[in-house]
């Protein structure tokens, strides 16, 4: 074991055992603001007792801490230590979560109308950051993996194509893993993309612990990815907003990253969350792989248990196959209840009332997260949860037609629309009226709203795209299969919103 030094932390708390008295922001003066008598029902909820330790730390740009947008003491030496970690060329930390992350880079990539190669399937943070740039997307659809429904990333036959048909492009940008821990190794991407001679940008939002332990996927950037975005308080012990965003190679303008960031980022960042982002880093110096070897065998002897305890309770199948030879994240656990009585949404709802709650859940699935030094009492309860959704499965009626068959059946449809065209996110586009037509009425207009058909749950449109006769024709068979079209503003989607045309 190597020793723990967090140089962001060090400095906070140099800072706060000198007994400092604050004559600046913020407001609470190391929590001192809240030492107040208040009437409570119970006196163990005094704001005090919860957050006055936290408070001490949170502190503003001082001649003892430092500054984010122009770092020179212990965030500097931080991002420092972080980019040699994580292997980096440079590595910048972020207080938005990943989301800043993602919107600096199409801000540092792309000038009005530019084009940008874009998987479908991407976080709101993606097509936000088209719209502040105002560029153009070329859409992707993802693989689906036979075996879950589950959308991975474009294949690179696509992408070749996709760089073939706009050689005007500036970049790629793809998501990987998903929601779900599934992933497709990013090396043969990055290679395929650097021949283009185009950077390779990933939303690894969900892989910041990868690459620190032999059962762990590959990272991005050791794949050769040019940028790498990571959300560290999903899978790190950072607190939540807290991220980073690493970049390697000169296919990245890091004078204009810079300057995206200090737009987007707050100039009063949170000392607390930066110092948890130097606080993982550290954690990962110390221990290496010994970090997650506690959770991978937490998780992989419930996987056991599972097994042999449930019948009905199961875990995601995760198959190669000649389509898709998918990575699977070992400290994820994607639950499903394979008798189809109880949908993810539900099964979700029952283990939160046996005091285990989910990371997230669909139609289909409920994915649990396995975090570091998961305890075995975290793992009995929710072993003693799973024996009673069990037995209250077994006492429901029959069982319905099964979902995942239903699963692959919306999938066929989707995976239709390969390639889009250039998609504008132009601002000046989305000032335009917008008003409700019938769909078979909607060939060739301009979608205003998103549609997103569950399963399997990744836009068939977004604002800006050209409705097409194919997309109608899929709009219509998915509706007919029984998807719900989320956020829609006719469910039905009998009707559609398009731009008015002048």
């Amino acid at each position: 074991m190597k020793p723990f030094f967090s140089p962001l932390l060090r400095a906070l708390t140099a800072h706060a055992k000198n007994d400092p008295v604050s004559f600046h922001v913020p407001g609470h003066h190391y929590g001192q603001a809240l030492q107040q008598e208040l009437l409570l029902d119970d006196p163990t909820n005094h704001p005090a007792e919860w957050f006055s330790s936290i408070m001490r730390l949170d502190v503003t740009e001082l001649s003892t801490t430092d500054d984010l947008h122009h770092p020179e003491a212990s965030i500097m030496e931080a991002q420092q230590l972080a980019a040699r970690t994580f292997g980096a060329e440079e590595t910048f930390f972020l207080v938005g979560g990943s989301t800043s992350g993602n919107l600096s880079l199409f801000l540092a990539i792309c000038n009005p109308g530019d084009i940008v190669i874009v998987q479908r399937n991407v976080h709101k943070s993606v097509i936000n950051g088209l719209k502040l740039a105002g560029a153009s997307a070329v859409f992707l659809s993802p693989q689906i993996d036979l075996h879950t429904g589950l959308a991975l990333i474009p294949t690179e036959g696509q992408i070749e194509e996709a760089l073939i048909r706009y050689p005007e492009a500036k970049a790629v940008f793809l998501s990987n893993p998903n929601y779900y821990g599934m992933g497709m190794s990013i090396r043969p991407y990055a290679e395929l993309v650097h021949r283009y001679y185009k950077p390779l940008i990933v939303d690894e939002a969900h892989g910041a612990h990868y690459g620190f332990h032999p059962h762990l996927p590959q990272s991005a950037l050791a794949a050769g990815a040019d940028a790498v975005v990571q959300s560290a308080h999903k899978t790190l012990p950072a607190l939540t907003m807290g991220a980073m965003l690493h970049v390697q190679g000169d296919r990245v303008q890091r004078d204009r990253l810079r300057q995206a960031l200090a737009i987007l980022q707050s100039s009063s960042p949170s000392f607390p969350i930066l110092a948890s982002l130097d606080i993982s880093r550290a954690m990962i110096d110390a221990l290496g792989s010994q970090l997650f070897e506690q959770s991978l065998t937490a998780a992989a002897s419930f996987r056991k248990w599972l097994d042999r305890h449930s019948s009905v309770i199961k875990e995601m199948a995760n198959k190669e196959n000649q389509d898709t030879t998918p990575f699977a994240d070992p400290l994820r656990i994607v639950l499903y209840d394979s008798s189809d009585r109880l949908s993810g949404f539900e099964l979700q709802r029952w283990l939160e009332k046996y005091g285990c709650f989910a990371e997230m859940a669909d139609p289909r699935y409920t994915v649990l997260i396995f975090g570091i030094n998961i305890s075995q009492k975290d793992i009995l309860k929710l072993q003693q949860a799973i024996i009673k959704i069990t037995c209250l499965i077994e006492k429901k009626a029959e069982a319905c037609a099964s979902s995942s068959a239903k699963a692959r059946t919306f999938s066929d449809s989707y995976t239709k629309q390969r390639i889009s065209e250039p998609v504008s996110f132009a601002r000046e586009r989305f000032t335009h009226t917008r008003i409700r037509i019938e769909l078979d009425q909607a060939e060739q207009r301009i979608a205003a709203e998103m549609v997103v058909p569950y399963p399997p749950g990744i836009a068939i449109l977004y604002p800006g795209e050209v409705i097409t006769s194919s997309v109608i024709e899929q709009i219509k068979e998915l509706s007919t299969l029984g998807a719900k079209f989320q956020g829609a503003a006719d469910p039905s989607m009998a009707k559609i919103e398009v731009y008015e045309t002048n």
